[in-house]
């Protein structure tokens, strides 16, 4: 273990860890909410959502969250047909209102069965270790479980069966499953643990990391994340993806 460099992430980690972090980033979508149904849906969103400028992001958030009448797991769950047209027109890059509608049917399946949204991620039961790849593919799986889903959709649920990175849904489970003293990271899920969780690798991330040395992979993909997760478990063990802080400032900052 390379003490210096924990030492300098540490202090990084503290230093971009702070509530002031919110307002700028699409987690302030979640934070807008007190319910945990609703900082589940909207965490959800934001995260899948999150491409392109982050202004942009919550601008479209925000927009999503008046179409559902401020009230995302209310609608989700009472919504009748004829409010369903307050979603027709909603577009984002390339997440529309086809896409839309189904991740509110799949919503409203889920929460028919299950409180919270954490029991999507679990459902492969109580297997020990817990693995996130199992579960991320799992999930995929169970998400387009639906009949008759839009294929088109697949695209915006990332596996690493496809050897992506899971950016977004890595990120995503940070958010509901990390829990400190900040108010940054929810901390509202407690069967999947900040231990197994695996960083989000952004291409701000990625360019931190690299220079680093923490990831040494060329390509970018499931094992970069892997790599770089396993290089920031040795910094700490139990709470490894709390460096997305500091690298993920460090290259917004373009301190480096």
């Amino acid at each position: 273990m390379d003490l210096s460099l924990k030492e300098f992430l540490d202090r990084k980690v503290e230093e971009f860890n702070q509530p002031d972090f919110i307002p700028n980033d699409p987690i302030c979508i979640p934070h807008q909410f007190d319910l945990k149904q609703d900082i589940e849906i909207m965490g959800f969103f934001a995260s899948i959502l999150a491409w392109g400028q982050r202004k942009t992001i919550i601008n479209k958030c925000n927009e999503l969250i008046e179409r559902m009448d401020g009230s995302p797991f209310d609608f989700i769950l009472n919504h009748q047909d004829q409010d369903l047209k307050n979603l027709l027109g909603f577009k984002h890059r390339t997440f529309n209102d086809t896409d839309l509608l189904y991740f509110v049917s799949f919503f409203k399946c889920h929460y028919t069965h299950f409180a919270s949204l954490e029991d999507a991620f679990l459902q492969l039961g109580a297997s020990e270790p817990f693995s996130i790849e199992e579960s991320l593919n799992a999930f995929k799986s169970y998400f387009f479980s639906l009949p008759d889903y839009p294929y088109r959709t697949r695209k915006h649920v990332s596996s690493p069966l496809q050897k992506s990175t899971c950016k977004r849904l890595n990120m995503f489970l940070r958010w509901m499953v990390r829990q400190d003293d900040r108010g940054v990271d929810f901390g509202v899920w407690h069967q999947i643990k900040p231990k197994d969780l695996i960083c989000p690798c952004d291409v701000h991330v990625e360019r931190v990391a690299r220079k680093f040395g923490l990831i040494q992979l060329d390509k970018v993909n499931w094992k970069t994340a892997l790599e770089l997760t396993g290089n920031l478990r040795e910094l700490d063990p139990n709470d490894p993806v709390k460096y997305d802080f500091a690298l993920f400032g460090l290259g917004v900052a373009g301190e480096l």
